[in-house]
């Protein structure tokens, strides 16, 4: 998870979440040891999970698995180092049953650091077998639950 809080959100447009780096994550010792900073990947991976977040809430939670399909031109602009705060705007384009695409930036302060058009497809285990609609519902249950410690 790269996500450490849900500042706010608007069912089906937009949310805003924020990731506080900080130098107890383990990998930043060997991300550039003498120069340590947030991978690339990883500051994608926090606009994907806000989008993520977005998408379960403003569907109540229908699907348990919601999975990146395509990243558009993703931007690097700057570096997250630790003792920076991260904060994930992302807006909907559009939102459907399945399918749904997202705008996202990631900006520290008043810089912003990356930005990228985000798709995902959203969908259940048991859509392609039945037998595992009782690990949707583990998933879906879990995943609710750690929506409520995300937005408090």
């Amino acid at each position: 998870m790269l996500i450490d809080k849900i500042l706010d959100f608007e069912l089906g447009k937009q949310l805003r979440a924020v990731k506080n780096v900080s130098m107890a994550e383990e990998y930043l010792s060997d991300h550039f040891p003498i120069f340590p900073v947030l991978p690339g990947v990883f500051l994608l991976q926090g606009l994907i999970e806000s989008a993520s977040w977005l998408v379960r809430k403003s569907e109540n939670f229908a699907h348990s698995m919601v999975l990146l399909t395509e990243a558009k031109n993703v931007k690097y602009k700057s570096f997250a180092a630790p003792s920076m705060k991260i904060e994930y705007t992302v807006t909907a384009k559009m939102l459907e049953e399945n399918l749904s695409s997202f705008t996202g930036k990631g900006v520290c302060g008043d810089k912003q650091i990356v930005e990228a058009r985000i798709g995902l497809r959203h969908f259940n285990l048991s859509d392609a077998d039945s037998s595992k609609a009782t690990q949707d519902a583990y998933i879906i249950e879990s995943l609710k639950r750690r929506f409520e410690l995300l937005k408090n």
